[in-house]
């Protein structure tokens, strides 16, 4: 099959589209929602498949910067928008797709890409591992109590305009980034994504945002909106949280206390947090909280030296890893891991002075033997290498090695991504 790929032009926006809509057999996108894709678009990383002029195939990439473990922003590729029509399917139309992309991702000098997949079987065969989850609850308030811890009464809580306060709300968020691996700094245009409307139809009053406050000093935010609902026994309405950050626990706590004690409603329900979130420890009764632990975002290392180089750990470490990466063979073989535990690797993977961690070129016989997908899956500190060799997915090949590996990858919070792409 003669597919030509080709980057997208401006002009084909709308056709790209509704191309991508189709593929997910998803009801339209609201005029907002399109609006928004089409403002953080990046033409240049957008890629559509043509078959004798039908537009068959989509892949885009944005560029972000993510922290990994030790802080440090690294460029990565967000991979989206990627689809194949229905006719074209089984013809390694996307095979060719991530091919391309790989390799421009590779080009471009970034050594990680990362996605979600609506689909989580199909990107393992191009060496992407799952490296974060998020967990989806709806917390009973009728019958789960939440803490106040002292100092939450203190706080003042103030409902306002969410556009209006968008740009203090983005110097939490960007506060908060640096803290946890798998956050992304937002980019330009980004600010207004958590703004689109509610995707709730039965959504009442909008999209709201609510502020924790201290002495005038904005330590945090809530945004949300009311899905009406109404029994025989009364008001039964769910409180839809969209995020809620804080730069402390106190006005964490008090963020989560305000949503759950607004009038007319006996639920608040939330569909991405992080796994160890504090608000497990906030609740009363965690049973009552109706908690679904989900993949996250999928990770895969293009550059194996640079992205290992580039994050710290948390012992000091040298080992040989024997990496099998079929689908981006200039991965393959031996690469020697060093760290000296506690540093970080410099955000262009060159190290920092004076120590960090360094990957190179071996020759020497290595210790653990696994698959690059294995080791995406465990980059950011979440999946266990004990977890994988136990699946028998990464081998020991040099007694003790794999205990240590695994201490040094370990993350002291998981990762998570807070939104999507």
């Amino acid at each position: 099959m003669a597919i030509e790929f080709r980057e997208l032009g401006p002009e084909y926006w709308d056709l790209f589209y509704s191309r991508l809509e189709r593929a997910f057999s998803s009801p339209p996108d609201s005029v907002e929602e399109r609006a928004q894709w089409r403002r953080v678009a990046e033409f240049d990383r957008i890629t559509a498949g043509w078959d004798e002029g039908s537009l068959v195939a989509t892949s885009g990439a944005f560029s972000f910067r993510m922290t990994v473990p030790g802080g440090s922003p690294l460029p990565v590729a967000g991979v989206t928008m990627v689809s194949v029509q229905s006719t074209h399917r089984r013809r390694g139309v996307l095979t060719a797709m991530m091919r391309r992309q790989l390799d421009d991702i590779r080009r471009r000098g970034e050594s990680v890409a990362v996605l979600t997949a609506s689909e989580p079987a199909i990107y393992g065969r191009f060496g992407y591992g799952v490296a974060s989850r998020q967990l989806r609850g709806a917390v009973d308030t009728t019958r789960v109590r939440f803490a106040a811890p002292e100092g939450v009464d203190e706080l003042r809580m103030r409902l306002v305009d969410a556009a209006g306060a968008v740009e203090a709300c983005e110097a939490v968020y960007a506060g908060l980034v640096p803290r946890r691996p798998g956050m992304l700094a937002r980019q330009p245009g980004w600010e207004t994504q958590p703004l689109l409307p509610p995707t709730t139809p039965a959504a009442s009053g909008g999209l709201l945002c609510v502020l924790a406050e201290s002495g005038g000093e904005l330590r945090g935010y809530a945004r949300y909106w009311i899905t009406p609902h109404w029994s025989a026994a009364g008001p039964e309405s769910v409180v839809q949280v969209r995020d809620v950050e804080a730069l402390d626990p106190v006005a964490y706590a008090a963020l989560w206390r305000y949503l759950a004690s607004i009038d007319l409603t006996a639920e608040v329900a939330f569909g991405n947090r992080p796994v160890d979130d504090p608000l497990l420890h906030l609740v009363s009764d965690v049973r009552r909280c109706g908690l679904n632990p989900r993949d996250g975002f999928h990770l895969r290392l293009v550059d194996v030296g640079a992205a290992l180089q580039a994050r710290s750990y948390t012992t000091p470490l040298d080992v040989v890893l024997d990496i099998d990466d079929p689908f981006c063979p200039w991965n393959t073989g031996r690469w020697r891991l060093s760290a000296d535990g506690g540093s970080s690797g410099g955000a262009d993977g060159s190290g920092t002075d004076g120590g960090g961690a360094v990957c190179e070129r071996t020759t020497d016989p290595a210790d653990l033997a696994l698959g690059v997908r294995e080791l995406g899956a465990a980059y950011l500190g979440d999946t266990s290498l004990h977890s994988l060799a136990g699946a028998a997915l990464v081998r020991e090949l040099r007694p003790g090695a794999l205990a240590a590996t695994a201490r040094a990858f370990h993350s002291d919070q998981a990762p998570w991504l807070p939104h999507g792409f």
